[in-house]
């Protein structure tokens, strides 16, 4: 999402889901009487594949430009934007630089209906596997490790905050089905602790 306007720019594309991987780096103490508290949300990071092809639109007459469209946005997620670097070139020359970077996009990773996550691209590798006569790529595997941020790394005021705190009582949500507050399923009837 533009961080000025709010307007999207939507990479659709097709993957396996079972390619996808998901790793929590948890923030907490890990020994002394502290042991087990934890200080803050885990930094969850997701690792995916994503193999972008453009046979079916070339089938249907269009993708004269194969998948360099989608490529040219996925690069555009982790590059500044030419206007934002023409402007402090500008403002280099004058005598004047602005110290502050401009805010980047918000970059949202859908993953089904009740998971939309705020995240940083962390890394982004582009292995272009084919290519039609004119060289633009038609076959292209994509590696992409997103950080997923929390209401932690995020101001309260940022438009994705409250998202981040949404996305959180969703999976608490759907963490009640999984969860008893019996141990009979897993000891037995009449097992206590003491």
């Amino acid at each position: 999402m533009d961080p000025d306007t709010s307007a999207p720019t939507v990479v659709a594309f097709q993957y396996n889901p079972h390619t996808l991987t998901r790793s929590f780096e948890v923030q907490g103490a890990t020994g002394g009487p502290e042991a087990g508290q934890l200080t803050g949300p885990p930094r969850e990071t997701i690792r995916l594949e994503l193999i972008l092809d453009a046979a079916d639109a070339l089938e249907e007459g269009k993708g004269q430009d194969g998948v360099a469209p989608s490529l040219a946005a996925l690069q555009g997620i982790v590059t500044p934007r030419s206007s934002d670097v023409l402007t402090n070139l500008a403002l280099a020359a004058s005598g004047s630089l602005e110290i502050l970077p401009p805010p980047g996009p918000v970059t949202l990773f859908v993953w089904g209906g009740k998971r939309v996550l705020p995240v940083a691209v962390a890394e982004l590798a582009i292995s272009e596997e084919a290519h039609d006569a004119s060289l633009n790529p038609t076959l292209a595997r994509v590696t992409i490790a997103l950080r997923v941020l929390s209401y932690a790394d995020l101001p309260a005021g940022h438009p994705a905050h409250a998202l981040t705190l949404a996305n959180q009582v969703g999976a608490e949500t759907r963490a009640a089905g999984a969860v008893s507050s019996s141990l009979d399923g897993v000891l037995g009837s009449g097992a206590r602790l003491l």
